[in-house]
């Protein structure tokens, strides 16, 4: 018998990845034909695209005619870009460019996920009509990015996001979840950053807002630009770390607060908080209190399993 596929079409880039996971399973949820790209580890559930190869790139966009486009793909990690600027000028620019200017030639929407790291952090919270001034080379090669789009498609909505969290497939794939082992493994100090102000956010409130802003778009094509989305909890690292301990019932008295700025790897901004009234007041948002998404984030990583008991019921 016929199988009913919906007729609205997103392709999502980076869907392997922990933001792109989340925005493939938001879309597919809610009645969108989504078809996810990945390219280490895409086979078999995504279409395997490199996309820094643009002959690829325009045959899946050709032939599967997206109304929607999710560019979550990108280097993340400041330090990996430090250390290798050219790779992530190619995935953050090069790549984004490409995808722009053949969304635009399907006359897709595009959304192009950016950060908060565009900001110094001086003067927050930071608003999109802000100007931006990144301190590190990840926070340049995504404004970079933003422009580029921007110039090639002036259809796209530029979405900033900051730190986020959700449910990984190994700790390390988020910088706020990657603090567990640290938390759980009492018995040695460890020490936590207490100078960065961060706003952890959930990537499954990031998906809500993205497909809650294709489906706006739908409707009204004068939804374009600059937004800002951002969970609206303030946590140094080691406040997240406390939290992560309590929400399992777990100590936190070996975690040490260091309020210095960082003095090794990329510079971070101290609080590039984001002003996100622009989205709200279209009626677009979601937001995950931080202990409830970081537990159901982290229970499966959790080594003694006896608390499960305590936690749960």
């Amino acid at each position: 018998e016929d199988v009913d596929i919906p007729s609205r079409r997103v392709l999502i880039t980076g869907a392997t990845g922990l933001l792109g996971r989340a925005v493939f399973k938001e879309f597919n949820e809610n009645n969108w034909n989504a078809v996810g790209c990945g390219y280490r580890r895409a086979q078999p559930r995504f279409e395997q695209i490199n996309l820094l190869d643009s002959i690829a790139v325009h045959d899946i966009i050709h032939d599967f005619q997206p109304h929607v486009i999710v560019h979550c793909a990108a280097e993340r990690r400041p330090d990996v870009v430090e250390s290798q600027p050219d790779a992530a000028s190619q995935l953050n620019v090069a790549a984004s460019a490409n995808l722009a200017k053949e969304a635009a030639g399907v006359g897709a929407f595009l959304i192009y996920i950016s950060t908060d790291y565009v900001f110094d952090g001086t003067s927050p919270p930071y608003k999109e009509t802000d100007v931006p001034n990144p301190l590190n080379l990840y926070g340049k090669t995504k404004l970079e990015g933003e422009k580029v789009v921007l110039e090639n498609n002036e259809e796209t909505a530029v979405l900033r996001i900051p730190v986020l969290y959700g449910e990984v497939e190994r700790l390390e794939e988020s910088a706020v979840t990657v603090m567990f082992d640290k938390v759980q493994f009492s018995n040695k100090s460890a020490n936590m950053d207490h100078w960065q102000q961060r706003f952890p956010t959930n990537v499954k409130d990031v998906a809500a807002v993205c497909r809650q802003l294709a489906e706006k778009r739908m409707l009204d094509p004068s939804i374009k630009g600059t937004f800002h989305w951002s969970g609206n909890e303030q946590m140094t690292k080691y406040e997240m770390a406390c939290a992560i301990a309590d929400a399992f019932n777990l100590p936190s008295s070996h975690l040490r607060p260091i309020t210095d700025s960082p003095v090794v790897g990329a510079l971070r901004p101290k609080n590039a908080q984001l002003d996100c009234s622009k989205l709200e007041m279209l009626g677009i948002g979601q937001r995950t209190p931080f202990r409830a998404g970081i537990r159901e984030s982290l229970w499966p990583f959790l080594v003694d399993k006896r608390w499960r008991q305590t936690v749960f019921h």
